[in-house]
């Protein structure tokens, strides 16, 4: 059950003094939550107790004056999750028919935002690897002592490199039936000398078990850390989905890190979309998880323009061949290749004469490069490239050898040639020299850094309030959905006007 709520009633009594003017945003907030269906609020209904605000409420209250703490539990709610994304939804079906918005493409890019963490709260993986290698190291050596000194006997361990966490406890309990034995004599003995002597025994075992005990501690500890960074080079100890990135908006100019997420966002006539959060803080990585995650409300459309940032072999592919859409994605050489000084070098690859009858590459000193074998290379996240490995003949005398390879005397000039990567590469000069699809890449910056920059430098958002990702998401869809509101308020004016 809700409270009564009803925006097309009229409540009396009559304040004319609070009446909304006709260019209002409190009426395009309006139109776009009552176009939202019923059933998404449904999780919010209450069967017991004082009846709940209407989710709606929480945009226009219509006299009522929920208090703050109601408006956060709202705005943090998992439940808030599919009611954002059902707006978004909404709106966008309502900017194609008003014509908005022509489907022909999404511009896709990021802006690292600033975490609700502190700054000094970083965990390093490195950091930990070296902790946890020593721990390695050290818990090994004790092992070894006390098997060489008969108070443990040798276990058969799951693995000879590291012990686990339950060989750990073994060796803390081998110590303590030492240690109480030890005691035990001790209590026994009247002999005042025996007695010092045994005491000085004991010390030895009782400092291995406290370091027993710090080693599981650690190792716990450590295991826990290795599976919150989750393939992360670090994260925060405040906000653990957190990742420490370099931020644009660096007032100190020390290149300083800081808890950060990387917000990705598709726009299309300067509207966004679609978005979503990330703690990697590379784009190239976010591109084909976040396609995922618009595929899953909206339908792509024909083409996905994005920054240089973005271009792979795996995201041209994955768009392709998976997707059957054209990405207008620049890659990273794309603008250096235009330049004379990358044309005129001699001793760049792509200036060499080639022979494709005979699959050879002659150099800038006229020996032949030919074809030796082909390489597979997989990087760390299971993506495999395959290359033409060529060699020169000879590199021994060549007069341009220390301006051509760094490879070590008595070994010469390899190239490496990916042929489905270079064929990428000559398509997406094709389309960004084309008419049609290079203009639609020309409007990228015009149609995506608006929205960052309203969303910084007017509304100054360049800081979250809320920790975790999941709510830090439902955050980033508010403030998203009200610069599209805005937007679209300005929008409205104009036409009217005109």
């Amino acid at each position: 059950m809700f409270k009564d709520y009803n925006m097309n009633q009229l409540v009396l009594p009559l304040d004319l003094e609070v009446r909304l003017q006709e260019n209002d945003i409190a009426f395009a907030v309006h139109h776009l939550v009552e176009s939202i269906p019923d059933d998404v609020f449904d999780p919010f209904m209450r069967t017991t107790g004082c009846p709940a605000y209407h989710p709606r409420m929480m945009w226009l209250a219509q006299g009522n004056a929920p208090s703050y703490r109601t408006i956060n539990r709202f705005r943090v709610h998992p439940a808030v999750t599919p009611i954002l994304k059902q707006a978004f939804v909404t709106f966008r079906c309502h900017l194609v028919e008003m014509g908005e918005i022509n489907e022909e493409a999404i511009f896709i890019d990021g802006t690292k935002l600033e975490a609700n963490a502190n700054r000094y709260t970083f965990v390093w993986r490195k950091s930990i690897e070296r902790h946890s290698s020593s721990l390695v190291d050290k818990s090994n050596r004790i092992y070894d002592n006390l098997v060489e000194q008969d108070i443990l006997p040798e276990i058969e361990r799951e693995s000879p490199d590291e012990l686990t966490l339950s060989e750990l406890e073994h060796m803390g309990e081998a110590l303590d039936a030492h240690i109480a034995s030890i005691n035990q004599k001790i209590e026994a003995s009247s002999d005042t000398q025996e007695r010092k002597r045994l005491r000085s025994e004991r010390k030895e075992p009782r400092l291995l078990r406290k370091e027993i005990t710090d080693f599981i501690e650690r190792k716990q500890r450590y295991a826990l850390q290795k599976r919150t960074l989750a393939g992360r080079n670090s994260y925060s100890k405040t906000d653990i989905d957190a990742t420490f990135m370099r931020m644009k908006e660096d007032h100190m100019q020390n290149g300083q890190l800081k808890p950060g997420y990387n917000v990705q966002i598709a726009t299309e006539g300067q509207y966004t979309l679609a978005y979503d959060i990330y703690p990697n803080p590379t784009d190239a990585r976010t591109l084909l998880p976040f396609l995922d995650e618009i595929s899953s409300y909206l339908p792509l459309p024909p083409h996905i323009v994005a920054d240089a940032g973005y271009g792979s072999q795996e995201n041209y592919q994955d768009i392709l061949m998976r997707r059957g859409r054209i990405p207008l994605i620049p890659y990273t050489m794309f603008e250096n290749e235009k330049s004379r000084k990358w044309r005129n070098d001699p001793f760049n690859t792509v200036n060499w004469s080639y022979d494709e009858r005979s699959d050879r590459f002659v150099c800038p000193n006229g020996q032949d490069v030919t074809f030796r074998y082909m390489s597979k290379r997989t990087d760390r996240y299971g993506f495999t490239r395959d290359f033409k490995v060529y060699e020169s003949e000879g590199c021994d005398g060549c007069p341009f050898r220390s301006r051509c390879t760094k490879a070590k005397e008595g070994r010469h000039r390899q190239v490496h040639i990916n042929t489905s990567w270079e064929e990428q590469k000559e398509q997406m000069k094709k389309w960004l020299s084309d008419q049609k699809t290079g203009s639609l890449y020309a409007k990228r910056k015009i149609d995506l850094e608006p929205v960052f920059g309203y969303l910084k430098a007017n509304l100054s958002f360049t800081r979250f309030s809320v920790r975790g990702k999941a709510k830090v998401k439902r955050e980033l869809g508010f403030i998203l959905m009200a610069v599209n509101l805005r937007k679209w308020l300005i929008q409205s004016v104009a036409r009217r006007a005109t």
